[in-house]
């Protein structure tokens, strides 16, 4: 493998100050002094008043879950992630889409394609009633969308609008500093503030937080919930126990706690959020020049291609963007990342295929670890890929796991083939392992 853009997650380079945090791990299984470096600096950059620790992302979204959400829920949020969903589910929970139509549309140059729409939102409650509701799940650099990010007037007036109701939000901070130097870049009377002021005001309107530290946090493995609510706080301390480790360590051990620390710290300087966006995009004006249509505007922690455009050739049901993954790691050695139809999974009634509106591959960028120079190796395979759709197959699934099949499904190649025998009669669709 040449090139990795498969994950932004835990693929960072750490730091020559995180590394020599790691060397002072205080790895008592009680009590780690690494903690409360950790808890001062979520109190310091993110605001909110309780630390809950855990392995990585989903383990906070697992917790959050399990402890808010009642069969028969409805969870709304802007789009959907798969992991985020997929913990919903499995509490009981239905997720409900209340992101604008634009996010939907990979042409439209909305600045700010992650926002509620307010609408959708009010039709929900009168529709629900706002006792199924147990939080709204608010995502930062809407990943699915295409990294697209909320403008903090959305972010103020749709917590304003929950909270009137009674209804918590909870936000996937991830890639939260991604989505505020897009504020400072896009919306009016931001142009002067610091990423760590801007940072701080999305997370006051929300009431809490999931955090997959292993993105904007440049740290290999880690997250954290983080709460404002003491009663919540003090029962996720309890489950955290039971699934993770101890609420002073929750399954990290000391010297992960303290690269994440010395992270945090890192992650709002405004030059390395400025060069981690500007090679992002360093990358999309490239693929734009030469036509290749991807997601617009350029969003944070990726490119994505649209691989529906891109191969109009293949059906929605040989998975275009995960046919576009594979050619592109033949071509060149540059991995990818599929976000469409494979990653969207099967409705639980029927067993039929989801196919969302967006047939995405992401090519999403590891920060502090390539140069312009990789750059321009993954837009010239991109390139020529576009300038020749023909030598890319479709494929058909030929296995999937049970839960969050993208991780893990397996494919063959469907080439087909017009061969006429002796009689004139095209033979069989010739299938290929690959």
């Amino acid at each position: 493998m040449y090139i990795d853009l498969l994950t932004d997650s835990g693929t960072s380079a750490m730091s020559d100050r995180q590394w020599a945090g790691m060397m002072l791990g205080d790895e008592a299984y009680a009590g780690s002094r690494n903690y409360y470096n950790l808890e001062a600096a979520v109190h310091e950059h993110y605001g909110y008043k309780h630390l809950i620790p855990t392995h990585q992302g989903r383990g906070a979204e697992h917790l959050l879950s399990q402890l808010c959400i009642k069969p028969g829920d409805s969870v709304p949020g802007n789009m959907y992630f798969t992991t985020t969903r997929h913990h919903q589910e499995a509490a009981g929970g239905a997720f409900v889409d209340v992101i604008i139509d634009e996010a939907h549309d990979p042409a439209s140059e909305h600045p700010f394609k992650g926002n509620v729409d307010l609408d959708k939102m009010r039709r929900l409650i009168e529709e629900v009633g706002t006792v199924r509701f147990p939080y709204l799940s608010l995502e930062t650099n809407v990943n699915m969308a295409g990294g697209q990010p909320s403008s903090m007037e959305n972010i103020r007036d749709v917590c304003a609008l929950c909270h009137e109701h009674g209804i918590p939000v909870y936000l996937d901070a991830t890639r939260a500093i991604e989505n505020a130097w897009f504020i400072k870049q896009r919306e009016p009377g931001f142009a002067d503030r610091s990423i760590k002021s801007i940072l701080l005001e999305i997370c006051s309107h929300t009431d809490g937080c999931t955090m997959s530290a292993k993105k904007d946090s440049l740290v290999n493995i880690g997250g954290f919930l983080a709460v404002n609510d003491d009663g919540l706080a003090e029962r996720a301390r309890n489950l955290v126990v039971v699934y993770e480790g101890l609420h002073t360590y929750g399954g990290l051990a000391g010297r992960d706690m303290e690269a994440m620390a010395i992270g945090i710290a890192e992650s709002v300087q405004e030059d390395h959020i400025r060069a981690r966006i500007g090679q992002v995009e360093y990358l999309g004006e490239q693929l734009l020049e030469a036509g290749v249509p991807i997601v617009r505007p350029i969003g944070g922690h990726g490119i994505f291609v649209d691989a529906a455009r891109f191969l109009p050739h293949i059906p929605r049901a040989h998975f275009p963007a995960q046919s576009l993954a594979a050619a592109l790691y033949v071509d060149s050695g540059v991995r990818s990342m599929e976000r469409g139809g494979v990653s969207a999974g099967r409705d639980p009634k029927t067993g039929e295929n989801f196919f969302p509106s967006l047939e995405l591959i992401r090519l999403t960028i590891p920060r502090r670890v390539y140069t312009q120079a990789h750059m321009d190796v993954v837009a010239e395979s991109v390139i020529e890929l576009y300038q020749h759709p023909d030598r890319v197959n479709g494929l058909e699934m030929i296995y999937e796991s049970e839960h969050l099949r993208f991780f893990q499904a397996r494919f063959r190649s469907v080439a087909p083939v017009t061969v006429g025998d002796v009689s004139g009669a095209p033979t069989a669709v010739k299938q290929t392992q690959s």
